[in-house]
């Protein structure tokens, strides 16, 4: 019998009450055109109902694709994932308590997959400690009618959290090519994500996996090494179009994202000179040559942007933790996929490497912090989004640098001449007493020796001894004035207060190189 069905036949195999993974990352390895069926087949039938969908990395476009098929009341009873921000429609059935949710640390996500696939019961970890994952706050609970996901234990002495165990009925998958057995490549895939491992965690568990892919070969003629997924585990084969199977959010096709081809690059525009390249220069002072490195989204991203102005890109080994090495991290709508990336590897491999210590400095983004020095990316107020790989990413790399203004809202500024006026302050203090969620926590930084910097354009603070400490203060600041006016706690404030340097509030800088190279 041929495993190949139409994309109704296999909305069809979805019963009630089923719980679904999905593989995806924006939407990068999503099968929409599986979701899509399944949000039709709902529309018209009522069915399937009280799905339970899981996945690790965010899905969607922040308006209908991706796991916003999935966002019809009645159609959901249960997410749990480390990001739902993409998907709005979902997000506000979440915000009123129709569907249960719990958002946890997206390797802690990919670690769940890996253990269910081998039925090695839930994950312990450190991740998460001290966290909104922790069950001493909010145990990665969302809203008032989720259950309990998450348990504090002590092992040998030394705390851990336990995330329960999860059970996959239907697992759907993407890839690039299935012969007629199933066997499944991803030549085109700009990710592996947890294709094989909720594969087999579904099988294990009973269930059934679908596979949507863009190409049919004969059997067994498919290289044995180029098989992301044995054939064994693959159930059912639907055929996406095109459009329904985009390598990013945006890009169709673009063989220098999955390794066919590297491209030369454009020489790079530089950033306009304004508080976000501020931020970037002066957290770029904390890399070092030679050092392996992941830099996030948001006001973080602009690190990457000057480094690569500055020429030091290629003396940094820049990673993304859905599994690439090397290359360059993919702008905007095309994250998380890099551009001629040197490996890639599994999800859950790379958060293996970034959980065991494997990242020499992180560079992340900051949309709160309090007197602790913790920092909230995941919630505020009614608006909730979920951690992505920030948990992790922050949690074990040696160096932790957060990078965000003093205040936010309507904010407006002048740089140049070798200093920064605030023409207009921002109506929001993000140097706040706590945060209402805890996404990264200073305590646990301070306990296991982490060096921890906050950069904003006008000063930039330093964990030291688990206070948050001002090190540095802008060219031309006043310290009680524009600082510590604009903050709700008074931070330390160093013995040794330093300028932050002029040059860096140039038009033209160009001094990177250099400095980098006297680090040794």
């Amino acid at each position: 019998m041929s495993k190949i069905i139409s994309p109704e036949q296999a909305a069809a195999l979805v019963k009630d009450g089923a719980h679904v993974s999905w593989t995806t990352a924006g939407l990068c390895g999503f099968p929409e055109e599986l979701a899509i069926a399944l949000e039709n087949r709902f529309m018209e039938t009522g069915h399937p109902k009280d799905l339970w969908n899981m996945h690790s990395c965010g899905c969607g476009d922040w308006k209908t694709r991706g796991m916003g098929h999935i966002g019809n009341e009645g159609m959901s009873i249960r997410h749990t994932a480390a990001h739902i921000g993409e998907a709005p429609k979902l997000g506000a059935l979440i915000l009123d308590n129709k569907v249960a949710c719990h958002l946890f640390p997206q390797g802690a996500m990919a670690h769940l997959f890996r253990n269910m696939a081998g039925r090695k019961g839930g994950l312990l970890t450190k991740v998460g400690l001290g966290t909104y994952a922790d069950p001493r706050r909010q145990g990665g609970k969302i809203n008032d009618i989720t259950p309990d996901g998450v348990d504090l234990v002590t092992l040998q002495g030394e705390e851990y959290l336990y995330y329960h165990p999860l059970t996959i009925d239907v697992a759907m998958i993407r890839g690039t090519t299935c012969d007629e057995d199933g066997n499944m490549t991803m030549d085109e895939e700009p990710l592996f994500l947890e294709a094989l491992h909720q594969a087999m965690a579904a099988k294990n568990n009973g269930g059934i996996v679908i596979a949507q892919v863009k190409y049919i070969a004969k059997a067994k003629t498919l290289p044995a090494k180029n098989v992301k997924v044995p054939g064994v585990l693959v159930d059912y084969i639907v055929i996406g179009k095109p459009e329904n199977h985009l390598q990013t959010r945006v890009t169709l096709n673009d063989p220098s994202m999955d390794g066919r081809l590297r491209k030369p690059l454009a020489a790079i525009e530089p950033m306009a000179l304004d508080e976000r390249k501020v931020v970037g220069r002066r957290a770029a002072l904390e890399l070092e040559n030679g050092s392996c490195v992941n830099m996030g989204i948001g006001m973080a991203d602009a690190v990457a942007a000057v480094a690569a102005e500055e020429g030091v890109s290629d003396d940094l080994l820049m990673t993304i933790e859905l599994g690439a090495f090397g290359g360059v991290p993919a702008k905007g709508m095309d994250f998380p996929a890099a551009i001629n990336p040197d490996c890639i590897i599994d999800h859950v491999n790379m958060f293996d490497f970034y959980d065991g210590g494997g990242l020499d400095a992180c560079f992340l983004g900051m949309a709160q912090c309090d007197v602790e020095g913790n920092i909230n990316v995941s919630k505020f107020g009614p608006k909730v989004v979920g951690p992505g790989g920030f948990v992790n990413i922050s949690s074990f790399s040696k160096k932790a640098v957060f990078c965000g203004t003093l205040t936010a809202g309507g904010a407006e500024y002048e740089v140049g001449n070798g200093t920064i006026k605030i023409l207009k302050e921002g109506r929001v203090k993000k140097f706040v007493q706590a945060n209402e969620h805890v996404t990264f926590a200073g305590q646990y930084a301070k306990e296991r020796g982490q060096e921890v910097i906050y950069v904003t354009e006008r000063a930039v603070f330093k964990l030291i001894d688990g206070k948050v400490t001002l090190i540095e203060i802008a060219p031309g600041m006043d310290v009680e004035k524009d600082i510590i006016a604009h903050m709700e706690f008074r931070p330390e404030i160093s013995k040794d207060l330093k300028e932050m340097p002029k040059e860096i509030f140039y038009e033209k800088w160009g001094g990177l190189k250099e400095i980098l190279a006297a680090k040794g």
